[in-house]
């Protein structure tokens, strides 16, 4: 039977409380693409992008207008390009330009894939990608791009860090004139999914069928009203107020990625259960932390309560959707979280702070603006120090860090959009360059011993 208070509850979730399927993220594998002609295989991947994902914008919109419920993106995330680029040689940058004119055809928000895996070292066509990224960003609007550099089960490639620090500053420069939105497309993994629907860090993994669709959801807004009308409850009350609540914003996103796959004629790949903000005030995760009782996010106490958060939407989340992956918890990221924002802006919040949160979050330093003079090997040591919390931890971690290049602590860089905006944070200036020079690869922790 059909519970009328059911339906008056979310009716209200997406009507008050910012209830939205954060994307629709279709996968496709470029593996049948491969050729040792560039120009064939950017020839192929265009054909394949463009037959494949033809409706997708369409379905998206119509199931958005049928049942009622935002769907905010439509996106794609392809095998990652360095795979082709073994095969074929040449310049990266023609893949990347085909993905751009191939998203434009079909009319999707951002395409996903522009990686590279090389946790344990660099395959043919990998280097070659990665010192192509900088260029690839700065003359595409929809492109995206991930690295992933380390792995419980391999270690960290020291040297793949060194340079990522060197193409995260090149991308903020060579972007420069369009706010620095370089590197606010690009992200460095350590354990990274290969299922993931969220950019920047999508791509469609090796061991994905040939085309799948994924739904990422949202709701921090739902959380937090559901722990308003819980003032007085204990921890206990708060999770379990937590878990229900993600139970029911899963739920829906499964209805939408069925819905979805069934149209579309393509499997139904994960529901992500991530908890994805967004700059709009009401729709925080920060807030949610601040609502269990912390005066503003970045006071002690913050990591439990982060901690529970997440716990509370993965136990809730996994009982509502049959098949759940990707990332799958709270994102943190500071320019796309009013709360998050707020909260740097007066000091509450710092780097350090943000580096503790990640151990118990779901992905890690997310779009963090940082002085335009960081140096290379700074940027290089936040992403080792995060890529060591995920390999330890057997968790995904990232990075996804903007040098606001010509502004300094205080100042304020605005991407609009889902990017939001974001104060310029302090970081500490030490340098590590001797550390980040030495390169090699970090061995795996004993965890990864599990055979």
């Amino acid at each position: 039977m059909i519970n009328t208070h059911d339906i008056l509850e979310t009716i209200n979730m997406i009507r008050e409380e910012n209830l939205d399927i954060r994307t629709i993220t279709m996968g496709i594998s470029l593996l049948s693409c491969a050729d040792s002609d560039i120009s064939r295989s950017c020839d192929k991947i265009y054909d394949k992008i463009c037959r494949q994902a033809e409706h997708l914008v369409e379905t998206g919109e119509n199931i958005e207008k049928e049942y009622g419920i935002p769907i905010i993106h439509k996106r794609i995330a392809v095998t990652p390009i360095s795979m082709l680029v073994a095969a074929s040689g040449g310049n990266p940058v023609l893949y990347a330009k085909t993905l751009e004119k191939a998203s434009q055809t079909v009319g999707v928000n951002f395409i996903g894939g522009y990686s590279a895996l090389v946790q344990k070292g660099f395959a043919a066509g990998d280097e070659a990608l990665i010192r192509s990224i900088p260029e690839a960003l700065a003359e595409t609007q929809h492109i995206c791009s991930s690295v992933n550099i380390g792995s419980t089960k391999a270690g960290i490639n020291m040297d793949a860090v060194a340079t990522m620090g060197k193409v995260v500053r090149e991308a903020a420069e060579i972007t420069a004139d369009k706010g620095c939105i370089g590197p606010a497309k690009l992200v460095v993994f350590c354990n990274a999914p290969e299922d993931n629907p969220f950019m920047a860090g999508a791509f469609h993994g090796a061991g994905e069928a040939d085309c799948v669709i994924n739904v990422g959801v949202s709701g921090p807004g739902v959380v937090r009203a559901a722990l308003q009308k819980i003032p007085d409850g204990n921890i206990t009350d708060v999770a379990d107020t937590v878990k229900k609540t993600a139970f029911k914003i899963t739920r829906v996103g499964q209805l939408v990625a069925k819905e979805a796959a069934k149209r579309l004629n393509v499997p139904f790949g994960i529901v992500d259960l991530s908890l994805a903000p967004t700059p709009a005030v009401g729709d925080s995760v920060a807030h949610i932390l601040e609502e269990m009782g912390l005066e503003q996010c970045g006071a002690h106490g913050t990591t439990a309560c982060l901690a529970l958060l997440n716990d509370a939407v993965k136990k809730g989340g996994v009982m509502a959707s049959s098949h759940v992956g990707g990332l799958s918890g709270a994102f943190i990221p500071v320019s796309e979280d009013a709360g998050m924002i707020a909260a740097a802006e007066n000091g509450t919040l710092s780097i350090e702070k943000l580096e503790a949160m990640t151990a118990v979050c779901s992905v890690g330093l997310d779009m963090i603006i940082i002085p335009g003079d960081t140096s290379a090997e700074v940027i290089s040591g936040i992403i080792a120090d995060e890529a060591a919390i995920g390999m330890v931890n057997s968790k995904t971690t990232a990075v996804r860090v903007i040098p606001a290049i010509g502004k300094t602590i205080g100042d304020t860089l605005n991407f609009g959009g889902l990017l939001g905006y974001g104060p310029v944070m302090k970081v500490n200036a030490a340098s590590p360059a001797k550390f980040i020079h030495r390169g090699g690869r970090i061995p795996a922790p004993l965890q990864s011993l599990k055979n």
